[in-house]
């Protein structure tokens, strides 16, 4: 009140601004309620009657002609919002002007419902923008809300949780402070706030209204405050007087000296005491010996939007009254001019200037001014009391990312403390986990949930675990992906290192019996079992061992054509001359009986042909096969969920490839087994169909078990499967066709004679 009258006064000792016109202010108290706001707006329509129409004899005007011609141009006020809009939505049909320099309410942004609105004080639109900017930069997401019964608090409150929710945000509980709370209502309200988890709280409310709660370490959002030259001095020379209009200084200073003003007559006698025990006083009492918001002006904030709101409609009647554009010369405003209150509101809105404080001073298209604020921190002095300290600022029309700025390390929070509280209701998930949502609870409430394997989360508070790229693989820790680890039958592993040993035995052993029977070619036994059908299936046999070879080792592009064709081929070869065999020992004891020529129309050359006849078809699949859809390396990460290994393997793009050969091998081994098994009961001198039998049965007991085998094998064990097949039915073939013979060729020489052979020696 008393910032007005000084810019008045102020504003009527300047001889540029208003010259020839003086300001003149009529003060009324609201009390801060929306009853009392109206009755002194009544008043004031009172007092224009008592001035202006003491002779009319009726009074049926209504509230609006009575208005209409009232002297007063505009009105600064009010404080709180709620009495300013019913203040407003009064004047807003009259176009009566009314600045406000304390109301932030956005209700009031409407210019529809209160278009003669305007003010010196940014809307609640901004300070919430700040507010949810200021609680997001600190890192909480879980907060309390508070707030009071008035408009202020419940627009505040409600625009804040929508955009507070918007970035994140969640609300743990509000509360709200009755318009005279009780003790125990404040005690229950500090209850409520200690057992929360929440450790921050939003509040919208004045200072006075927290007092009771919040002591240190509150942060608030404050206007700009200035220095106001000769403000303090005018202040200090106020002095109560029993004039009228000067009742506020008068009830001020019996507050502030504790003391009664009772008389302004004569002089006081010291000793005498008013009722209640307060002295009387003086009127001559120093306020310059006071500590109290009076006499602190070092920075004045709310006072300066008042300063700004005197100087707003000084500035608007200069337009007015053509302060500037006299054509007599006298360099005087038209003071003499009649206007209306719109008029007024009209230059008002247009108002445009930089005051002394080098701020631009103006009214957008909804009559707001600049957002501009100080983040106060809340903090004790050495005695305990109270202090604010300047500790950011926000401006509202800075480019997105430069509205706040903050002085962390000037902070006092709670209890002396200078780290920055942490407010959640669940701690950020670690590294390599995700968050997981509490049914029925706010999403900044959850629990942590390890990523699953192939994903990871390298951030911490991830909602979700991102799947590593293709042939990548998540750490241990889920932190990071790393490239797959290959995984093919190497011949370092132990399964590699058991089959080539197993191989090379195989290769050696049939080597080594290679090498007896070309020793002993001359002899009965090998000259009996056909030397050139022996050393063939010896020779199909080592190709035998040597294509499991190729299935060991990281595939490559002549490994995968070649593994599945050297398997096929070499085993046909190998079934075809045990066919031949078969075929040669049924012949052989058929020629035994009189008259038969069998033998001799079988002869070497009709069995090299049975041999390359049967041969050839398996060898044009293959040749067929791979030149049609030939299999090629690929990297499999089908296996790579469960065992975190990409599976390097032959991909087959037409499997009834590799089906069609296995079956004409297959076949082949039928008809040796049929053969052999027709010959089984040949004399003993004819025991090789038995040992095809035997090898056949071998043959077929691998293989039938393969199959099951190789479709349920993971990964590098298919490949292994094969193998051993391989390996076994080689194994099988080269035990029961070769070595009973070498046994008697090494170690039973006396039946490798031709009386042996005949069955004529004894045994």
């Amino acid at each position: 009140m008393m910032t007005m009258v000084f810019a008045v006064e102020e504003i009527n000792r300047n001889s540029t601004l208003l010259p020839g016109v003086r300001l003149g202010y009529r003060i009324m108290d609201s009390c801060d309620h929306v009853h009392t706001s109206l009755q002194a707006l009544f008043s004031l329509v009172k007092e224009n009657e008592t001035d202006t129409r003491k002779d009319r004899s009726t009074r049926s005007e209504t509230l609006s002609s009575c208005l209409a011609d009232s002297p007063v141009p505009a009105v600064i006020g009010l404080a709180s919002s709620s009495p300013t809009r019913a203040v407003a939505h009064t004047l807003g049909p009259l176009n009566l002007p009314l600045v406000s320099y304390f109301a932030t309410c956005t209700c009031l942004t409407d210019k529809h419902m209160y278009p003669s609105f305007l003010r010196t004080v940014p809307s609640d639109l901004f300070q919430v923008r700040g507010l949810v900017q200021l609680v997001t930069f600190l890192g909480w997401l879980w907060v309390g809300t508070i707030g009071t019964t008035d408009d202020y608090s419940h627009y505040g409150i409600q625009a804040f949780s929508n955009q507070f929710k918007q970035q994140g945000g969640c609300l743990a509980f509000h509360l709200t402070i009755p318009k005279s709370p009780t003790e125990a209502q404040i005690q229950e309200m500090a209850d409520r706030l200690h057992s929360s988890t929440a450790q921050v709280v939003v509040v919208f409310a004045t200072e006075g209204q927290l007092l009771d709660l919040l002591l240190e370490g509150t942060l608030g959002f404050s206007f700009p405050g200035v220095r106001i030259p000769g403000l303090k001095e005018f202040l200090l020379n106020v002095r109560p007087s029993p004039k009228p209009g000067m009742e506020f200084v008068n009830m001020f200073w019996e507050e502030l000296f504790g003391c009664r003003l009772e008389t302004f007559k004569g002089s006081v006698d010291e000793n005498s005491k008013a009722a209640g025990g307060k002295p009387l006083c003086t009127g001559l009492e120093d306020l310059s010996n006071t500590d109290s918001g009076y006499t602190d002006v070092s920075e004045v904030r709310i006072s300066y939007n008042v300063y700004k709101a005197v100087y707003a409609i000084a500035h608007g009647l200069h337009a007015l009254l053509n302060c500037d554009s006299r054509g007599d010369n006298t360099g005087m405003c038209e003071k003499h001019k009649s206007f209306t209150a719109g008029q007024l509101l009209h230059h008002l809105k247009m108002v445009n200037f930089t005051n002394q404080f080098n701020e631009k001073v103006y009214f957008d298209s909804n009559g707001e001014p600049v957002p501009l604020y100080d983040i106060i921190n809340w903090q004790k002095d050495s005695k305990g009391h109270i202090r604010f300290v300047n500790v950011g600022s926000y401006d509202g029309s800075a480019p997105l990312g430069q509205q706040l700025q903050m002085k962390l390390n000037t902070i006092v929070w709670t209890e002396g403390q200078s780290q920055v509280p942490i407010s959640q209701c669940s701690a950020p998930c670690s590294l390599g986990s995700r968050q997981a949502r509490r049914p029925g609870e706010p999403h900044c409430c959850f629990d942590c949930l390890p990523c699953a394997d192939g994903e990871i989360s390298n951030q911490t508070g991830s909602t979700e675990c991102t799947k590593c790229p293709e042939y990548y693989w998540s750490d241990k820790d889920k932190v990071k992906c790393v490239a797959g680890v290959e995984e093919f039958l190497s011949f370092y592993d132990t399964m590699g290192i058991i089959l080539v040993t197993l191989t090379l035995l195989g290769v050696v052993l049939t080597a080594i019996i290679t090498t007896v029977f070309h020793h002993f070619r001359a002899t009965p036994i090998v000259k009996a079992n056909n030397s050139e059908l022996s050393f063939l299936l010896l020779v199909s046999l080592k190709l035998c061992f040597l294509c499991s070879l190729v299935f060991i080792g990281q595939p490559s592009v002549w490994t995968c054509r070649l593994r599945q064709a050297a398997f096929g081929i070499s085993f046909v070869l190998c079934l075809s001359c045990l066919l031949v065999k078969t075929i040669v020992v049924l012949l052989a004891f058929r020629s035994s009986v009189p008259g038969s020529r069998a033998l001799k129309l079988f002869g070497p050359s009709q069995q090299r042909t049975l041999i390359l006849c049967t041969t050839a078809p398996q060898v044009c699949l293959c040749a067929g096969w791979l030149l049609g859809a030939p299999p090629f390396p690929f990297r499999n990460s089908a296996y790579q969920a469960s065992t975190g290994k990409i599976v390097v393997e032959c991909k087959e793009p037409w499997p009834p490839g590799f089906y069609l050969v296995l079956s004409y091998i297959g076949l082949l081994a039928f008809l040796c087994l049929l053969l052999a098994f027709l010959g089984r009961k040949l004399p003993d001198t004819f025991n090789e169909a038995k040992f095809i039998t035997f090898s056949m049965l071998i043959f077929w007991a691998v293989w039938i078990s393969f199959i099951p085998a190789y479709v349920s094998s993971p990964g590098k064990f298919t490949v292994a499967v094969e193998v051993f097949a391989i390996l076994a039915s080689s194994f099988g073939l080269l035990v029961c066709i070769f070595v009973p013979k070498c046994y008697i060729i090494l170690l039973r020489p006396e039946r490798n004679t031709k009386k042996g052979m005949t069955g004529k020696y004894p045994r």
